[in-house]
């Protein structure tokens, strides 16, 4: 999960450096004695005329009250939890030759916050013009937006894994990743993106469906009909830095990627995406963020909890859990000019839904909140009341009910 992702006021895109340029105080003494450069809320440690490095950290952390969310199934949860604690990390020598190696703190146990560090990203990077650039290691393949801003860069506080059921959900090692090769880049004043890449996929443990080890195939083709995004990843939102009318469209296909080996299945998930966000005269920011995806598969996967759905037999990864079906994303939000003490206001809702073919059920949510920004994506506050209904729960094991409600209070800071 996604996604994702995950630091970027003043300047508010090119997470393929910005995961990487967040260094600041982190670096501190060690910097004194270099030449030090402010980047998107970070710094540089210049060790030569043509190399560099860079390090930073992401930390979102939540307390959350749940319905029915107690062992028990009827009683109310009480939880804090970190939910994501990361460290960036990159390199460059020269223009065209850059690292990336970003690293996740994920949960252990049953503490349900983050305790083992894991490495997230580790890209080796050749990057000769803005049009062609060649990507190699563990990253955010080519898919849908959503995946593509994780849950730092979201407008909502949450990353919407109900909607974002492709790459942003089971078919990832980590936070949507795969490790694969990738082309990408921009072209045409870099309002055109695309990329397409080749990753080891789903399902490549013996006893599942890709005992071939089939690669999986990803592509994403984007255009900015207004300001252009530039950059490989996304966000949700530009909270008024830029004016953004994007359509993208991703695909991922692999042979034999869902089921067992003794009933596999191919895979296929298609979806396309649109923002638009425009800063008004007032001031006022109102963005917009739609999303539909389609997940086709060519047999029950292992660990899906569909009808007749295989186990995994206690595989991990990039295994199972792939379910056919539609899914459906919407967003609005709309960021206040008014500064208000520290930061400013931004009121958002979200809804989410998923349709599931083969038990024929389907779960949403509906999110009611509000952002409050001290520095953007730095510093924020956000406050949400969420609506869940998942009407496959009850089937699963009582005495777990389909609905709940949902108020989580979160803290997120990017160095």
């Amino acid at each position: 999960m996604k996604s994702g992702s995950h630091v970027r006021i003043p300047k508010l895109d090119k997470r393929a450096s910005a995961n990487a340029h967040r260094a600041g105080k982190l670096a501190g003494a060690a910097l004194l004695a270099c030449s030090v450069s402010a980047a998107y809320a970070g710094a540089e440690l210049k060790l030569s005329d043509e190399a560099s490095v860079s390090i930073g950290l992401g930390l979102r952390a939540s307390y959350t009250n749940t319905t029915n969310g107690a062992p028990n199934g009827t009683s109310g949860s009480n939880n804090f939890a970190v939910e994501n604690a990361r460290l960036f990390t990159s390199a460059q020598y020269g223009k065209m030759f850059k690292a990336t190696m970003n690293f996740n703190a994920s949960p252990s146990g049953s503490t349900g916050t983050p305790d083992n560090l894991r490495l997230m990203d580790g890209i080796a990077q050749f990057e000769p013009y803005d049009g062609f650039k060649l990507w190699m290691g563990r990253f955010l393949p080519p898919s849908e937006r959503a995946n593509l801003y994780g849950p730092f860069y979201t407008s909502a506080w949450s990353y919407p894994g109900i909607a974002s059921v492709g790459y942003g959900g089971t078919l990832s090692i980590i936070a949507g990743r795969d490790d694969g090769a990738m082309v990408w880049g921009n072209l045409f004043d870099n309002k055109l993106t695309y990329s397409v890449g080749a990753f080891n996929g789903h399902n490549r443990v013996a006893g599942l469906s890709n005992q071939e080890n089939n690669l999986l195939y990803s592509g994403r083709l984007e255009y900015n009909f207004w300001d252009a995004e530039g950059g490989y990843y996304r966000n949700a939102t530009y909270l008024g830095e830029k004016n953004v009318f994007a359509l993208g469209a991703s695909i991922q296909n692999q042979t034999n990627g869902v089921g067992s080996a003794a009933a596999p299945g191919n895979l296929k998930v298609w979806d396309v995406d649109l923002l638009i966000e425009k800063k008004l005269a007032a001031g006022y920011v109102p963005t917009f963020e739609a999303m539909y995806q389609k997940t086709s598969l060519g047999a029950v996967d292992c660990g899906s909890s569909e009808p007749g759905a295989p186990g995994c037999l206690g595989a991990s990864g990039s295994v199972g859990g792939m379910v056919s079906g539609k899914s459906y994303l919407g967003t609005l939000a709309l960021l206040f000019p008014q500064k208000v003490g520290w930061g400013y206001f931004q009121p958002f809702v979200r809804y989410q839904k998923q349709d599931r073919d083969l038990s024929a059920t389907t779960n949403k949510g509906i999110d009611y909140g509000v952002n409050y920004l001290i520095k953007g994506f730095n510093a924020k506050v956000s406050a949400v009341y969420s609506q869940l209904d998942d009407s496959r729960l009850p089937r699963l094991a009582a005495p777990k009910t389909a609905s709940s409600n949902q108020f989580v209070l979160g803290v997120q800071l990017n160095y």
